[in-house]
């Protein structure tokens, strides 16, 4: 790894950001005057996701993770020692039950505290770490009720803590190009779009011995969207939801849990308590949500069926439409042929977006998903020594995570309507849209 150099102030005010609205005024020009050197972490749930996040943290020079937070004493010590062979020092483990991130999240030497437990524990932790006055920096879903969405706001607005979701799927290399392209008015007006979660998941939810895991407990008994976050992000990106537009409503339908429980009967036999459970969580939940400017976006959430991973994003406007099933578009008086798909690999090279280039450029690491796990740790990083980011805010966070509850209600009325929550408190209107951002050379000198 290159050493690091520090960020001249001119290098950092070149760099296009997003200021969430919970840091006031006073906290950005203090962190503006002020760059840190290292990004100081502790991370809380180092199971196999958090453990790959410390692998890409610690592949970077200005980065150092202090403390490490797991019920699973074997996690936290598999952890530590890949940090002991980055850094040359030893993280201290917290590893006495369920609450002892809370000692782990005192401590003042730590800037930020990354959490990728459970979902059930997503919102606890950032409270505890945002009360602490420390950064949350949340895996997805950031909360898993309306409740929890609400104290997410509540506590970074008191605190004047930043609260980031690690949505990943915003820096994919096809969402961060359709994001340049709707900049650049290749789509025109945008009207419409689709995503979806489909990918077949039901080895995840119950072990070898037909123990439903925490996953598995999480979903079961809830018939609504249960992982919304990896197609709504972009998509809100797109739409400039929270930021222009906002969602006002929204409807939710599920299908009956058959593939569900005819998985469980092959798998552990028609006599077992998972083939004989009673199941709410449909095999398909289809949702429609709709913007104050009138704009659809069609969700799709699919992980009980056998099928290949297909994350659909449609995006439709008035120029033309891109379909990411068929990693097809057509873009009227642009394409080749009128009303005639073309590839959409050209493009992604043509409107590449400059934080994808900067990163492939110097060599960041491809391990998870391509650069989009490698750019969404960098951003955090950037967001703890400069105060300047473009991960999800408090409010996206709130806003994408709230569909899971929403949903649920809509789903379990047969479809009804339900009103969406202005989380932003009107500041959606004066918000301004996610920008094209341009990293200076010098902040990418660290990896």
């Amino acid at each position: 790894m290159k050493n690091h150099n520090k960020l001249s102030r001119r290098d950092f005010i070149k760099t296009v950001s997003i200021i969430p609205p919970s840091l006031s005024i006073g906290m950005i020009m203090k962190q503006t005057q002020n760059i840190k050197e290292k990004a100081r972490i502790g991370v809380v749930g180092v199971g196999n996701r958090g453990h790959f996040l410390v692998d890409l943290l610690t592949q970077c020079s200005d980065v150092e993770v202090l403390a490490i937070a797991d019920i699973k004493k074997e996690h936290a010590e598999r952890t530590k020692l890949l940090c002991e062979q980055r850094q040359k020092f030893s993280p201290e483990i917290y590893t006495n039950g369920e609450t002892d991130f809370e000692n782990l999240v005192k401590r003042d030497d730590i800037d930020c505290v990354l959490c990728a437990t459970s979902w059930e524990w997503h919102t606890p932790v950032a409270i505890s770490s945002m009360k602490a006055g420390k950064i949350a920096a949340l895996e997805v879903p950031a909360a898993i009720t309306l409740k929890e969405c609400w104290k997410l706001i509540e506590t970074s607005e008191k605190q004047k803590q930043p609260c980031f979701m690690l949505e990943n799927v915003c820096y994919f290399k096809e969402p961060l190009t359709i994001l340049r392209m709707i900049r650049e008015g290749c789509f025109g007006e945008v009207v419409h779009a689709e995503g979806g979660y489909q990918h077949d998941c039901r080895f995840l939810l119950a072990d070898e011995k037909g123990q439903l895991n925490w996953r598995g407990k999480g979903i079961i008994d809830r018939i609504g969207n249960t992982y919304p976050t990896h197609p709504i992000g972009p998509i809100s990106q797109w739409l400039n939801i929270n930021r222009g537009d906002r969602f006002t409503s929204l409807y939710s339908v599920s299908t009956p849990p058959f593939g569900i429980h005819e998985y469980f009967v092959k798998k552990y036999g028609p006599e077992h308590e998972l083939s004989r459970m009673k199941v709410k969580h449909g095999d398909i939940n289809t949702t429609l949500l709709q913007t104050f400017l009138g704009k659809t976006v069609t969700l799709y959430h699919d992980t009980s069926l056998p099928r290949p991973y297909d994350s659909i994003f449609r995006v439709q406007g008035t120029k033309g439409i891109y379909f990411g099933s068929l990693q097809k578009i057509y873009l009227e008086d642009v394409s080749p042929q009128k009303d005639a798909w073309e590839d959409f690999e050209p493009y992604t090279k043509k409107y590449a977006h400059p934080i994808w280039s900067a990163y492939e450029s110097a060599g960041g690491s491809t391990a998870g998903h391509g650069l989009g796990d490698f750019i969404t740790v960098r951003e955090l990083v950037r967001a703890i020594r400069t105060g300047q980011t473009s991960l999800p805010d408090v409010y996206d966070s709130a806003t994408w995570s709230a569909i899971i509850e929403l949903s649920e209600q809509s789903a379990s009325a047969g479809g009804k309507k339900v009103d969406f929550p202005d989380f932003t408190n009107g500041r959606w209107k004066t918000n301004q849209p996610i920008p094209i951002i341009q990293l200076p050379q010098q902040w990418l000198s660290s990896c």
